[in-house]
């Protein structure tokens, strides 16, 4: 009789619950768990490939140490003896900032690396902190802190309760929301509109969720400032704004209304390619919808405005009244780790930004961060700071980050690098020590940031399906080994009396005198789930440690979470102004001086021949997933999608070539009628037939890296996001 797991899929940001069926140590079917109370049984591709990514042959289960270039296997002493002897002697001589470190995606989706890669931050004490964050979100994430005090306070759609959806860059058809967690978008939008609501979807490709949609507006790739700027603009000039009962709550009125008024329909029209009456019917449509929301993803944040145009879509959502409102664009009540249900409600410190600058190019730190893409000009720039090492944690830039080649060159030339990863992949086939983490079978599981971002409030905790072989640390255990060797804690080290330390002082911030009694009440757990639970107890939900008992904590969590019962269900959104807000005046601010003065800088630009855009698809979130034979079967995938007009124009076959301003690359061709005329498509991820690449059923189809073709000087000045769309091809016959 087979056994029965209840497992959260880790691999995106849907975070479904699946039933695990196994037998002895072998998988035998994965599907989706019908009672989670969150997911409802839904399920991707992704979810099953669980069972091939535990089972991949070419997944790491052992240290490896790099010598005389090639990689062997290690003991896990043996790897922490190479980093002692290595990384701490260049850090001693060179300083902190020599050692940069780089987070990746999936440290996102991993409790043990999310909760704990902050503590290698402080230990590591460098300026040099990247992460994936701007490579496609941290506009978002800048406008949201800007205007209401945090960086997860991010509006989300209340799709289940709207009447009038905008979408604008995104795909949640395929991704099942990104900054926003929506499982079975496909489900919630066909259930909206056979309510009468109404979809309109505004990208230069057809994609799957604008062919499901009520409208598609093609519009050109860049010009989202001037579609958004225009339907402010004609909120205010016709008289539409109506800001409810966030009258009150709001700053900049005033401001943003001054800031919109050059951008008329009649005037961005042409630069955005969205005609002017097309424009304001939308701004009309917005206003008198009785519960709308706008969203906007991807494709408008990795532009050279994408925190403009991310301020505008929250903008347009107060202008409408249609923030925090049901049927709205609502904010998540996560039941743990929100730094926005924490402190004194309703009023904060705001975000400070550009506390520091990278040395080369300037470009400023935002929250805690400096842009990935400065990377490799940091270790190839001479002088004081220069990165001499890297750690890299479930990271790999040279596929996901502009300048790929050019970085991949940059990592030949460091003395050391170390990273914490399960494959040898186009980044970490340069490092000198690899450390691997658990499969997520073996690994437990509660999301830290999803619920921050989910359309409905929900708690779930899975543990691990299978056990880690004798002897493998978990990736907690890892990182807090490393924090001691950075601190000259040296390698003898008791784990557990780390994690002791750790929780303590994360206690005593806010417990003082009161922290023995509250660490004895934690003492039944260990590792994050001690962490878990304190952030439970202490959360919106939570049973404060016995002063409400009937709330939340860990052990109530788990006994929820099980096939037959799918965790807790918290409720559906509800309004949070002011309660929610964490800037300095209490208010919501509507006109931020650094986005305004951008803002200034948006005009209409002439047209490139071809613009190129990215794309995303269901089976290949990240690049390790090609290697993951249930994603990698059926058609090609890495394609350059070209309209049949441009096609035949250019004389097109089977390849094509396409060359921008730093870079080229010849690309199968897939002829879309999908596609606007002189707009091209590519994925991001590809390129996996690099030399000393270990994903062998990857490289079958490897595919091109279309970071080749992407500038790392070009970013949003603002949040210092990557430039991915919108960039000027020219297109030729191979």
């Amino acid at each position: 009789m087979p056994d029965r797991h209840y497992r959260i899929c880790p691999l995106c940001e849907a975070c479904c619950g699946l039933e695990v069926k196994t037998e002895g140590t072998k998988v035998i079917a994965i599907r989706g768990a019908e009672q989670d109370v969150f997911s409802h049984g839904y399920l991707c591709p992704k979810g099953v490939s669980l069972k091939d990514l535990h089972e991949d042959p070419d997944r790491l289960r052992t240290p490896l140490i790099k010598r005389d270039g090639v990689f062997v296997e290690a003991t896990w002493d043996e790897a922490f003896a190479e980093i002692e002897r290595r990384l701490l002697p260049l850090r001693a001589q060179h300083g902190a900032d020599a050692v940069a470190l780089t987070i990746g995606n999936p440290a996102a989706h991993k409790v043990s690396l999310l909760a704990y890669t902050p503590r290698l931050v402080k230990s590591l004490a460098s300026r040099n902190v990247m992460s994936a964050s701007t490579l496609d979100q941290m506009p978002k994430q800048l406008s949201s802190a800007l205007m209401f005090g945090h960086w997860l306070s991010i509006p989300l759609p209340d799709i289940e309760r709207c009447d009038y959806l905008l979408i604008l860059g995104g795909n949640p058809m395929v991704s099942n929301g990104s900054l926003w967690t929506v499982p079975d978008y496909r489900g919630k939008a066909k259930a909206m509109r056979a309510r009468g609501g109404r979809i309109v979807v505004v990208d230069p490709r057809r994609s799957e969720t604008a062919a499901a949609a009520d409208e598609h507006l093609p519009i050109r790739p860049g010009g989202d400032a001037l579609l958004l700027a225009g339907i402010a603009h004609t909120l205010f000039d016709e008289g539409l704004v109506n800001l409810g009962r966030l009258a009150e709550h709001v700053n900049g009125l005033d401001e943003a209304r001054a800031a919109v008024a050059p951008f008329a329909p009649q005037v961005t029209a042409a630069g955005c390619g969205i005609p002017a009456e097309t424009q304001r019917r939308l701004a009309r449509e917005l206003a008198a919808a009785p519960r709308a929301a706008v969203y906007a993803r991807i494709g408008t944040c990795t532009t050279r405005f994408g925190t403009v145009n991310s301020w505008l879509v929250d903008l347009i959502n107060v202008l409408t009244g249609h923030l925090d409102r049901e049927g709205g664009a609502m904010f998540a009540k996560a039941a743990a780790f929100a730094p926005n249900t924490q402190g004194r409600p309703g009023i904060g410190k705001g975000v400070t930004t550009g506390r520091r600058r990278s040395r080369v190019s300037g470009a400023p730190e935002v929250y805690g961060e400096l842009p990935i893409t400065v990377l490799a000009e940091e270790i190839e720039t001479p002088g004081d700071g220069q990165v001499k090492a890297l750690i890299t944690i479930a990271s790999n830039p040279v596929l996901s980050a502009p300048g790929g080649p050019r970085l991949a060159k940059a990592l030949e030339g460091l003395d050391f690098m170390l990273s914490l990863d399960i494959y040898v992949n186009e980044t970490t086939r340069h490092a000198d020590v690899i450390l691997p983490g658990l499969s997520p079978l073996e690994d437990l599981h509660f999301d830290v940031a999803f619920p921050q971002l989910s359309h409905r409030n929900h708690a779930r905790f899975s543990g691990p399906v299978f056990d880690a072989a004798p002897g493998t640390p978990q990736e907690w255990q890892t990182i807090l080994r490393l924090c001691a060797l950075l601190e000259g804690r040296g390698l003898g080290v008791d784990v557990a009396q780390l994690d002791d330390e750790a929780i303590a002082s994360d206690v005593r911030r806010f417990a003082g005198d009161q922290t023995p009694a509250i660490l004895a009440a934690l003492d039944p757990w260990r590792g994050p789930e001690r962490l878990i639970d304190l952030q439970l107890r202490v959360g919106p939900y939570g049973d404060q440690f016995g002063r409400k008992p009937d709330g939340l904590n860990l052990a109530k969590v788990k006994a929820a979470s099980t096939v037959d019962g799918g965790g807790v269900d918290l409720g559906a959104l509800t309004p949070r102004i002011p309660e929610v807000l964490r800037t300095p005046s209490g208010k919501i601010e509507l006109a931020p001086p650094a986005i305004l003065a951008d803002l200034a800088h948006v005009k209409a630009e002439p047209a490139p021949e071809f613009s190129l855009i990215g794309r995303r698809d269901t089976r290949s979130s990240n690049s390790w997933m090609h290697n993951l034979p249930v994603l990698a079967k059926g058609p090609e995938r890495c394609t350059l999608l070209i309209h049949p007009a441009d096609a035949d124009r250019l004389g097109l076959a089977e390849f094509a070539r396409v060359r921008s301003a730093v870079g080229e690359l010849v690309a199968r061709v897939e002829r879309s009628a999908d596609m606007s005329p002189g707009v091209v498509s590519l994925p991001h991820g590809w390129g996996h037939d690099l030399p000393g690449v270990q994903l062998a059923v990857a490289r079958e189809r490897p595919g091109v890296n279309l970071n080749a073709l992407l500038d790392m000087a070009d970013r949003d000045p603002l949040s210092g996001n990557a430039v991915l769309g919108g960039v000027a091809v020219v297109i030729t016959a191979p």
